[in-house]
């Protein structure tokens, strides 16, 4: 069967322009994140200081008398952050109009629940370097990776799976910070601590390879508990795209490698533990997913070196695929 059909002269022309346009966007984000909050000036008594605010409720600190060099530095920051506001706008409208063209042409794309937090995980350089989608919102990644739609596949989801993928260990609550800039009603699920769900009930579960554990900040959330299985996800070559979101918005999406992550669905399906709705979606977003490797993305290769780079859990899906393909 079938499972993609390939994608028009408009939709893959649709998807590179909201790629160049997202990314003159997401600088121009970066940009501000990384000034000041804001420099004020500010009298304390008799005397003139710089001031760094550090937040809305005007919490800041001193950064000495106010001088010449206070004053070019006030300045200097004044430009920076209007230019970068000013490029940040301008791309934000045409970036808009490309996602509104791109769900208009009917292409693959995320809820609109998730797009605005891999904005904000991809403005602090998170995404690929510290965060994984996983997850059926993976699935439109790979779709675009192979240039079409997938056909009677699900790929609805309520909820947002985020696999850690630092290597290095990281400072601070990093996941934690970037929910809460999102939506500051997410808390963590007191019996599911891995999981935090905002006001809506929309959930978001952050998983974890053994291997990195060591690397997630002790004071972040949610926590994960380490699963042998997430070391799949981990190999190979991940997919980045920018991915319009059924509110008319984009959202970058890096995941991981398309074979490992196909045959890590096919292993979720077979746990007789899981959740048989889900078990269905999984082995049908397993097999298409491979199916469109074979045909449509020959980057990915399908060949013994890959088929002897697999651990011995996930053979028997691979032999069973391998012989329902040919």
């Amino acid at each position: 069967m079938t499972f993609i059909v390939t994608f028009s002269d408009e939709q893959n022309r649709a998807l590179v322009n909201l790629r160049q346009r997202y990314e003159v966007w997401i600088e121009a984000e970066r940009s501000l994140l990384a000034l000041p909050y804001d420099l004020r000036r500010k009298k304390v008594g008799e005397y003139e200081y710089l001031y760094e605010i550090h937040d809305r409720s005007g919490n800041g600190t001193s950064l000495g008398p106010w001088d010449n060099e206070k004053q070019h530095q006030f300045d200097q920051y004044r430009v920076a952050k209007a230019e970068a506001k000013s490029r940040r706008d301008s791309a934000k409208a045409t970036m808009e109009e490309s996602s509104r063209l791109a769900r208009a042409l009917r292409l693959p794309m995320l809820s609109s629940d998730a797009g605005p937090i891999l904005r904000e995980a991809d403005r602090r350089s998170l995404l690929g370097s510290h965060l994984l989608v996983v997850g059926t919102n993976a699935m439109a990644a790979y779709s675009i990776e192979a240039a079409g739609s997938f056909v009677n596949v699900p790929d609805e989801t309520e909820d947002f799976d985020l696999a850690w993928a630092a290597e290095d260990a990281a400072n601070g609550a990093i996941v934690w910070d970037m929910l809460k800039a999102v939506d500051p009603t997410f808390t963590i699920n007191s019996e599911r601590d891995f999981q935090a769900r905002n006001a809506k009930a929309y959930e978001v579960e952050l998983l974890v390879a053994p291997s990195l554990a060591s690397t997630l900040a002790g004071k972040d959330r949610p926590k994960p508990v380490p699963l042998p299985e997430q070391e799949w996800l981990l190999p190979g070559r991940r997919v980045d795209h920018v991915v319009p979101c059924r509110d008319g918005t984009p959202a970058r999406v890096v995941a991981p490698d398309p074979r490992w992550f196909a045959l890590h669905k096919l292993w979720l399906g077979a746990q007789a533990k899981r959740n048989p709705l889900k078990r269905r979606k999984d082995i049908a977003q397993g097999n298409a997913l491979l199916d469109a490797v074979r045909e449509d993305m020959p980057q990915y290769a399908l060949d013994e070196e890959f088929s002897s780079s697999l651990p011995v859990e996930l053979q028997p899906y691979w032999e069973e695929w391998r012989k329902r393909a040919t």
